[in-house]
């Protein structure tokens, strides 16, 4: 019973391969960061732009996949040949996306390789609290190993591969929630919209959207369609998929703030290091709590820097033929380039929380430009027939275009303050 149990929860999974894809792109230490270090500051009261920001994701997940499954076509390919000057577009998307990912990676390998280290300096403390070279060497390790993993597989092996880690990464991030939950009333309070009126403030709403409406998530998913083979008979499933991401999306980055609530706000902690948060759930379960929470972390760092290798060659094929090929050598080869770039961090030994937030918010300024481009696309009638967007779909898109410019203006503001 219980094998089948597990069977019938992989089929699931493997049914909404596209949306563990945008997973992938979504949550990774960079949504732990983010998620930990509201919590930490400001309790739940960043909650209700994490819920405006996982619908805005949904609603552009079901846009962008829906034009993907009805025209065949993908997103920077259409960019390019179906909208005026759309080939300036289509080259800006992509060299914004390509450095906030690639930026966003050196800061996500920097924060594996001090999870994975704290971790065993916790269990054998004879080791140094700060060793730059055992640091380095296993970012080296783990990003070697990832890049193996891309040159030996296919799409669905790659599917397979992120189903682990996100599993993994859910599973531990609940049940740290359990082991510090908050009360209830506290969580319904972050739902009253407000920013946190302290320096910093604007800046962490501005990483959170980065974060969470991802740009990478929404304009590779026409390609992820693709290498699924779904078309226009696969409608339901799409909408499925991207409701199902969605929800995923909301329950692990919440659970990771009402963490970081329940365990650091309340003593005044906040996060400036990458296990900070364990060392406070370590009194109340043990060094058992830290292994779990590092294995979240650690999951999410592996389920994000797997997809952003590849987004490069997948943007820029897709530019070239709208084609997902992941055997060419410009695969490979752009890859390589990634890997090689997401040492950063680790070779220069900054400090990864920084780094993270700070690209995080730079992830927003291209948004407005990734939903503007959809919402024409999705309600060109030639093109989408009886399926182009209706009037509700249209509202979110909107929506979320309107709100994509107030989070850039105020990421511009939160920059500014920095400076």
């Amino acid at each position: 019973m219980r094998f089948n149990f597990f069977k019938r929860f992989w089929y699931l999974l493997l049914s909404i391969g596209p949306g563990i894809f945008c997973i992938g792109y979504t949550i990774g230490t960079g949504s732990v960061t983010a998620m930990a270090k509201a919590g930490s500051e400001f309790g739940m009261q960043l909650l209700w732009v994490l819920v405006l920001s996982v619908i805005f994701a949904w609603v552009l997940m079901e846009a962008y996949g829906r034009y993907a499954v009805i025209t065949g076509s993908t997103a920077i390919h259409s960019f390019r040949k179906k909208i005026k000057r759309g080939n300036l577009l289509a080259i800006a998307i992509i060299i914004g996306v390509v450095v906030g990912q690639w930026n966003s990676l050196t800061g996500i390998l920097g924060l594996s390789a001090n999870a994975v280290y704290e971790l065993v300096h916790m269990f054998f403390p004879g080791t140094s609290s700060d060793n730059y070279w055992a640091v380095l060497g296993i970012a080296v390790v783990l990003i070697i190993s990832l890049y193996g993993l891309l040159l030996i597989g296919n799409y669905s092996f790659f599917e397979k591969v992120l189903i682990v880690f996100v599993t993994f990464m859910g599973a531990s991030f609940l049940f740290s929630m359990i082991i510090v939950l908050p009360e209830p009333s506290e969580i319904i309070s972050g739902l009253k919209p407000s920013i946190p009126d302290v320096p910093g403030g604007r800046l962490m709403v501005a990483a959170f959207v980065g974060t969470t409406m991802a740009a990478p998530t929404f304009i590779v998913r026409p390609l992820l369609m693709k290498g699924k083979k779904w078309g226009k008979a696969n409608t339901r499933e799409q909408s499925r998929d991207a409701l199902f991401s969605a929800i995923l999306m909301f329950v692990i980055s919440a659970s990771i703030m009402i963490t970081a609530t329940g365990a650091l706000y309340h003593e005044g902690k906040v996060v400036s290091k990458v296990l900070d948060m364990v060392y406070t759930l370590e009194p109340m379960a043990g060094k058992f709590a830290v292994a779990i929470f590092v294995v979240g972390t650690l999951s999410a760092g592996l389920s994000s820097i797997f997809p952003i290798l590849m987004v490069a060659p997948l943007l820029i094929a897709d530019y070239q033929n709208g084609e997902l090929d992941t055997n060419s050598k410009q695969f490979k080869v752009l890859t390589a380039i990634a890997a090689l770039f997401g040492l950063t961090v680790p070779i220069v030994g900054a400090n990864p929380i920084i780094a993270q937030i700070a690209t995080q918010v730079a992830n927003v300024f291209v948004l407005p430009f990734v939903i503007g481009a959809i919402i024409y696309l999705i309600n060109n009638k030639k093109e989408m027939g009886d399926n182009k967007a209706g009037v509700l779909l249209n509202i979110g898109l909107g929506s979320a275009f309107i709100f994509s410019c107030f989070i850039a203006y105020n990421g511009i503001i939160a920059l500014n303050e920095l400076i």
